[in-house]
């Protein structure tokens, strides 16, 4: 079944727009609307690379398919340049949640690095305000309309920085006024989590969950480093976790796995791999397998038992959303509801929530997929 141009696509007769999904690996500053990029920028005198909304898209979207993290990251530079402001943080918040519902999403988590928006004068805490502000707002424009949304912060801090003691702090301070966890983002290889144990330490004590970005520019050294130093109770994306795989045998479709002592680990405690499929495709994250879809081992990892989520990493400048990166699964991999509905029931188990919430939520994706 072909994929329409919003990026929906029709399995066993459902809009996979109109499931209900849950997003745990979404950049705010990786998810601004161009038109919003535009608008912001030219108020603020920013030099901007095209002059309307859908060439500043096209723009995101080439500078982003460089097949490395590094020049992936670079396009960040435009939009966090207009995220200076409290009402441009603000809106750009609200904006967002708009954005996850009309994708059909119900729960989210919104990861960005408040150390990256103090250009305008805005203290740490002042940009934690304002984000949640906006968050706030969206959910409530989303009730409006007559769905439901919750989404929470993820208060991230940047691995070649030193600030990820003073950012778990001001994580840790938010907790219960809209903080759900902690991250570390930005360029992963050469930066291991150990880097940041004494903020690891410091969560730890404070019992606040914790994922790490591990896996995507570096290997299996940095995935150990996430879960031994960072205590990460998921990784965010965690795909060169098969490189601790090896091929025993191979016979037609049937394929014999050898686990390793760390994907074992990994597969065992349930740990979410946050999958995102376009973006690992754009930062050469699956090169050691192709450049294709159809590569990735995503299909691999399910088989085997792991609990993988899909995600979409940057909206804005992978061009995607949840919607579209489960239909271009579906489309690869032959994938079922069942399957589909498995993909959001694991990232509704790993999302940071209480048990009790957790479990609601779970119960909304199994009512939404029986539906």
């Amino acid at each position: 079944m072909p994929i329409d141009a919003s990026g929906d696509m029709t399995v066993q007769g459902v809009s996979l727009r109109s499931l209900p999904k849950v997003s745990l690996h979404d950049h705010l500053d990786g998810g601004v609307r161009p038109a919003t990029v535009l608008e912001l920028g030219r108020e603020t005198g920013i030099d901007l690379p095209a002059a309307d909304a859908a060439s500043l898209a096209d723009w995101f979207a080439e500078k982003s398919d460089s097949g490395s993290l590094v020049e992936y990251l670079k396009t960040f530079d435009l939009s966090i340049a207009v995220m200076q402001t409290a009402d441009g943080l603000r809106r750009i918040a609200r904006e967002f949640v708009e954005d996850l519902a009309e994708d059909g999403v119900v729960y989210g988590e919104a990861r960005w690095a408040p150390e990256q928006h103090l250009t305008g004068g805005l203290s740490l805490e002042e940009t934690v305000e304002a984000v949640q502000a906006g968050l706030d707002e969206g959910e409530a424009a989303v009730e409006r309309s007559g769905r439901s949304i919750r989404v929470g912060q993820l208060i991230t801090a940047m691995r070649h920085t030193d600030r990820s003691l003073e950012i778990a702090k001001l994580a840790v301070a938010f907790r219960g006024r809209g903080a759900s966890g902690f991250d570390i983002a930005g360029p992963e290889d050469g930066f291991l989590p150990a880097r940041h144990r004494e903020a690891f330490d410091y969560l730890a004590s404070q019992f606040f969950p914790v994922t790490v970005h591990a896996g995507e520019a570096a290997g299996v050294d940095s995935i150990r480093s996430a879960l031994l130093d960072g205590r990460a109770l998921r990784l965010g994306h965690g795909v060169r976790l098969a490189e601790d795989l090896e091929v025993v045998t191979r016979s037609g479709d049937e394929v014999q796995v050898r686990l390793g002592d760390l994907s074992r680990w990994v597969r065992d405690r349930e740990i979410p791999l946050e999958l995102s499929p376009s973006s690992n495709l754009q930062t050469g994250a699956i090169a050691a397998w192709g450049e294709e879809l159809a590569d990735h081992p995503f299909d691999l990892l399910y088989q085997l038992g792991f609990s993988v989520t899909v995600n979409v990493d940057n909206r804005t400048m992978s061009r995607t959303s949840l919607t579209r990166e489960l239909a271009l699964l579906a489309d690869t991999f032959e994938y079922t509801l069942d399957d589909l509905e498995a993909f959001q029931l694991n990232a509704a188990a790993g999302a940071f929530l209480s048990v009790e919430d957790r479990e609601e939520l779970i119960e909304i994706i199994a009512d939404g997929f029986a539906r």
